[in-house]
């Protein structure tokens, strides 16, 4: 059947035209993610496993309660006994690098997606590309530019967690309270500290819940990256499909899950003060207070 618009011999084309002609941008990109993915890994592997799950124990109890803390004490104990230990490692820093990029690149483009109808009207449809394309078509390409490894899985797991980012962000500063925003412009801020004194903390709530999703995706994607190489758990969950090991595939499975848990409630806990009420409306006057009127600077 012929193709009336064949879109996917264009895309497969660009594809081998930047292999073709851009090749070296390519080979410096991808080492220097290796790189810093390279170092979240091989720090988190030289922390002791008794000191890395004392620091998650420790947040835990911090920011969520005691009962988490039990919860996550026995889930970290269930993945060390398991023998999953050092792959779910592996899998925490591929989240965490993957995560980071995401947010470097998220949140300012969030903030500029709410400042800007234009911005907004152009990245929107993109967005909804990134979110909807199934995850595994994101393999292909990367795999063909940066080979296989860690990086094509990473940037394949920006592409995918890195909307929630986007749209949180612009979410939360758009629907910051007008009258804050207002009282701060009468206190003579300047653009830039109305934005991270006033709306910024404002939006904080919804930032964080972009966070949070961004992790999760990030972590459901980083799984399914180990078809290119990228490691982790994802490659016991691969084995386990490729053997049909149903044992393997549980275990292995139940790790992820209970990494997931662990990592979403700390997350989500920080949109708000520990055992504390939110009130954006009140944090807001707090940090406007701190701004000193223009004209008393002049």
């Amino acid at each position: 059947m012929s193709e009336i618009i064949p879109v996917g011999q264009w895309v497969d084309q660009s594809v081998h035209y930047l292999l073709d002609h851009d090749a070296n941008s390519f080979d410096a990109v991808g080492k220097a993610i290796e790189g810093f993915a390279a170092l979240v890994e091989h720090g988190l592997q030289a922390i002791p496993m008794w000191a890395l799950m004392a620091f998650f124990i420790a947040i835990g109890l911090w920011r969520v309660g005691w009962r988490f803390a039990i919860f996550a004490t026995c889930s970290l104990l269930l993945i060390y006994a398991t023998g999953f230990w050092d792959q779910t490692v592996v899998t925490l820093g591929l989240t965490l690098s993957s995560t980071v990029i995401s947010l470097v690149i998220g949140i300012p483009l969030g903030i500029w997606t709410a400042k800007s109808r234009v911005v907004q009207t152009i990245v929107r449809p993109i967005l909804d590309l990134m979110q909807t394309m199934p995850a595994f078509v994101y393999l292909i390409p990367a795999a063909m530019l940066f080979g296989l490894g860690r990086v094509p899985g990473i940037l394949s797991t920006v592409i995918f967690a890195m909307p929630p980012a986007v749209r949180l962000t612009s979410l939360g500063i758009k629907h910051v309270n007008r009258e804050i925003v207002e009282a701060g412009q009468a206190f003579g801020c300047t653009p830039w500290q109305l934005l991270y004194k006033v709306q910024f903390p404002n939006a904080l709530p919804s930032i964080m819940q972009g966070v949070n999703q961004t992790i999760m995706m990030a972590l459901s994607m980083v799984i399914i990256a180990s078809m290119v190489g990228a490691g982790g758990l994802g490659n016991d969950v691969l084995a386990s499909i490729q053997r049909l090991d149903i044992g393997l595939g549980f275990e292995s499975g139940l790790s992820v899950v209970l990494l997931a848990i662990i990592l979403d409630r700390i997350t989500e806990s920080f949109g708000r003060a520990p055992g504390a009420v939110k009130a954006p409306l009140f944090s807001g006057l707090k940090h406007l207070m701190r701004v000193r009127p223009a004209v008393v600077e002049a």
